[in-house]
């Protein structure tokens, strides 16, 4: 396997570079909201991401024949990491969950009207997979969806019950829902679901976490939803789910933060000294940041193995051929980086030592303040996408083979 660029996909690095150079703001890129900066959530992040748009970016692996540039996964990968490691907004679930799923199962009712506000960025969406009972466990959820014929005729189901943990309920137009409507069976008895949020019945309760960022928990109260906002085949979307959760798992969790935050260490430990002393001559300090950067080099590496193995299913999807999509190596790079993310987060405030406890922007505390809000928020990302309990029964059961309750 080749771990280098190509010129071509240098240069389109070099450019990605320049245009965020041009839009550098702080209303736009802030490190310190850690994973939650990739969510497009306020204007001058959408009127950025419409610009990306504008450029082609949003839908660069996108089929031409959808509006977009059929480049490989490489593009959008280097597009993504420049993005997070200033901790600016990402191309994410618009692009990749709900865009790539329509493409490949949606209507051409549901493509023609939503693939173009994709592309142009004129819509915003929240993922409704999560609830009380199924967080990590998708195939659990039972929010229930039955067939219903409105007054005037119209054919579709009549949804009731409640999704937690929907971070984007708050600001998004449209949720992207996952809902029971056979529940007889568990896995083939999901179907997607394009609903509008700014109805009657839908009502939004905001939820903070401990990271500072809200997300939110949604009930649904009778709410219809007529049959052509229906994504795919009725009972398949667990599918559906599973094949775009191994996308959410490596672009909600990309290399280029945790990097920024181990050079963000590595200066500190450069430059302080401690009862006199150079803190990069102490031998702990010095065999800690050995691991973290052994490790780092880890996930970058297996991040790249990723993309690897998704540019190979994407030829064979292109050429009609069967395929699997790269789930094991999703859940290893998902369970290893955020899990070395919070060893790095740990180290940052041992490191620091007791001043690292102050709040993040506080000037004279170490690093600024930044080691106590990645602690916070690192937790968290072992969490979202799937904790990492559930990766290593995927990595288990699908990986190596193992019985289901090894």
């Amino acid at each position: 396997m080749n771990f280098e660029f190509s010129e071509e996909q240098k240069a389109f690095e070099k450019e990605v570079i320049a245009f965020c150079d041009e839009h550098d703001d702080i209303d736009i890129f802030d490190v310190t909201r850690e994973n939650m900066a990739q969510i497009v959530d306020t204007p001058k992040r959408r009127a950025f991401m419409k610009e990306l748009g504008h450029k082609g970016w949003l839908g660069i692996t996108w089929p031409e024949e959808y509006g977009g540039s059929d480049g490989e996964g490489v593009y959008e990968y280097i597009l993504n990491e420049q993005l997070a490691g200033r901790g600016g907004p990402q191309i994410g679930k618009g692009v990749g969950i709900i865009g790539k799923t329509l493409i490949a199962h949606g209507s051409d009712y549901l493509k023609d009207k939503f693939l173009p506000m994709i592309l142009e960025n004129d819509v915003e969406f929240a993922v409704g997979y999560s609830e009380p009972d199924a967080g990590s466990d998708a195939a659990s959820m039972r929010l229930k969806g039955e067939r219903h014929t409105t007054e005037d005729g119209r054919t579709g189901w009549l949804l009731n019950g409640q999704k937690t943990w929907t971070t984007s309920a708050h600001f998004a137009e449209w949720y992207w829902l996952g809902v029971r409507t056979d529940p007889d069976n568990k896995h083939m008895g999901i179907t997607l679901m394009l609903v509008p949020l700014d109805q009657e019945g839908v009502t939004i309760n905001g939820i903070w976490t401990m990271g500072d960022e809200r997300t939110n928990e949604v009930w649904i109260d009778n709410v219809f939803v007529p049959d052509e906002y229906v994504v795919g085949e009725v009972n398949h979307g667990f599918r559906y789910i599973s094949q775009a959760l191994d996308l959410e798992r490596f672009t909600m969790f990309t290399y280029s933060p945790i990097k920024q935050r181990l050079d963000l260490l590595t200066e500190y430990v450069q430059n302080t000294t401690r009862d006199g002393e150079p803190l990069k001559d102490d031998a702990t300090v010095r065999a800690r940041m050995a691991n973290l950067h052994t490790e780092a080099e880890v996930a970058r590496v297996m991040g790249l193995k990723f993309v690897a193995e998704a540019v190979k299913v994407e030829h064979k999807a292109k050429a009609g051929q069967d395929f699997q999509p790269p789930t094991v190596v999703a859940s290893e790079y998902k369970l290893f980086a955020t899990e070395l993310s919070r060893r790095l987060a740990t180290a940052a405030m041992d490191i620091g030592g007791h001043s690292t406890q102050m709040r993040v922007h506080t000037e004279d505390a170490p690093m600024v303040g930044r080691s106590e809000s990645t602690y916070r928020y690192t937790v968290i990302d072992t969490i979202g996408g799937g904790s990492s309990e559930i990766q290593k029964n995927i990595i288990a059961r699908r990986g190596l083979g193992l019985p289901k309750n090894f």
